[in-house]
């Protein structure tokens, strides 16, 4: 049981590092390089998680995942990593949009997006005991696809913005908590 840390590409390659490879800058440092990525590709989502933590993948399809840290593959610093269709069950234009450590000492909530501008509050505990095929995460209507996930507290407060520069912000106490294959509420 080790440190690592987990980094996945916005074309889902994914890879581990121990933790020992990243050793502090000190003033006037060139910085080094820990991921070489395919051309137009870029590092998305880099954390800090012990071997044995479970990883939740959640999909665009609205379906989450889980894998065991030392189930993603230990590489270079300069590899690329391996694409998560060789690691999970994916159907067909399925694709990995949000990566998140399971907290087990966290009794919060995951906050879900969606296109369509939904947005769901179900418990932590709903994402447990999650098969190899994936489990549905958020019910969708047809041309809606999850686009975020996050954890929160119950206490915090949220914001959300559409891709022509509009933004809404609430307390996360007026979303009800809601179960796991269910839709969610609009968000603006």
């Amino acid at each position: 049981k080790e440190d690592v840390v987990i980094s996945m590409t916005h074309f889902g390659y994914v890879k581990r590092l121990p933790v020992s490879e990243y050793k502090q800058q000190h003033r006037g440092g060139m910085g080094t390089t820990t991921h070489k990525p395919k051309e137009e590709d870029f590092v998305e989502n880099m954390f800090i998680c012990s071997t044995h933590d479970t990883l939740m993948f959640f999909t665009n399809f609205g379906k989450v995942y889980t894998l065991k840290g030392y189930e993603i593959p230990e590489e270079q610093k300069t590899a690329r990593g391996r694409n998560l269709v060789n690691l999970l069950s994916l159907e067909k234009g399925e694709i990995v949009q949000a990566v998140l450590p399971k907290i087990k000492e966290f009794e919060g909530f995951l906050i879900m997006a969606t296109k369509g501008g939904l947005i769901k509050k179900t418990r932590t505990s709903e994402c447990e005991n999650i098969r190899k095929t994936g489990k549905i995460a958020i019910a969708l209507s047809d041309g809606d696809e999850l686009i975020g996930v996050n954890y929160t507290t119950g206490k915090d407060t949220i914001m959300v913005a559409t891709y022509e520069g509009k933004c809404i912000r609430f307390s996360e106490k007026d979303v009800k908590p809601l179960g796991r294959d269910t839709m969610g509420v609009k968000a603006m």
